[in-house]
């Protein structure tokens, strides 16, 4: 009676999980590179926004100064009478005055977050805090760059249908110091709009 043989290959399934083994290390190997170049660029925007948030704190504080500081006295006046310009003669500008010193403290509370950014490139959390304080900020600030805006525009042109007059032929220097806090507002607007772009393309990209 025939004895049937049998014949067991051990050599085919070793090659299969070798090369299996040799597939994963390379997935794995492509995703930290992704990983690794995506956090770069993310890296570099979040520094882009430190400094920019440096350089709105600047703006900020230079015209809340600025408009606190607009005051002029004309050089003719009496005992009992006297021509003067302020800041605090107008609600609007007292508004503006107060919103942008809150701007101005906001910029510098969020430093810790654009930094934790720059430290963790990935994180979501701090972008998504960043994003959505920057845009009630930014509506703060349009609002009061505004309003200003108008006041200075009244105070330069007047009004022929409302009898108001311009004034800034006589308080030249007061017009000026409001024109530049203004200004100085409407490029701090700029900035927050950079920073909402900056914000809401790292948190697509992650």
């Amino acid at each position: 009676m025939a004895k049937e043989s049998t014949t067991i290959d051990v050599g085919e399934p070793s090659t299969v999980t070798k090369s299996s083994s040799h597939v994963v290390v390379d997935e794995k190997k492509k995703g930290f590179v992704a990983a690794a170049a995506g956090g770069g660029y993310k890296r570099g925007l979040a520094i882009f926004d430190f400094l920019l948030r440096l350089a709105a704190i600047g703006i900020t504080i230079g015209a809340s100064s600025v408009m606190f500081t607009a005051e002029e006295t004309l050089p003719f006046f009496t005992q009992f009478l006297q021509f003067q310009a302020g800041y605090d003669d107008f609600p609007t500008f007292q508004f503006f005055v107060i919103s942008i010193a809150i701007v101005a403290s906001y910029l510098v509370l969020s430093l810790p977050f654009s930094i934790v950014s720059i430290v963790r490139p990935l994180a979501v959390a701090p972008r998504l805090i960043l994003l959505i304080s920057d845009t009630v900020i930014l509506t703060l600030t349009s609002a009061a760059a505004a309003a200003a805006a108008a006041i200075v525009y009244l105070a330069h042109n007047g009004n022929a249908n409302t009898n108001w007059l311009p004034i800034c032929q006589q308080f030249g220097d007061f017009c000026q110091a409001t024109s530049t806090a203004v200004v100085a507002a409407s490029i701090s607007v700029v900035f927050f709009i950079l920073l909402i772009v900056i914000s809401a393309v790292a948190l697509k990209r992650h």
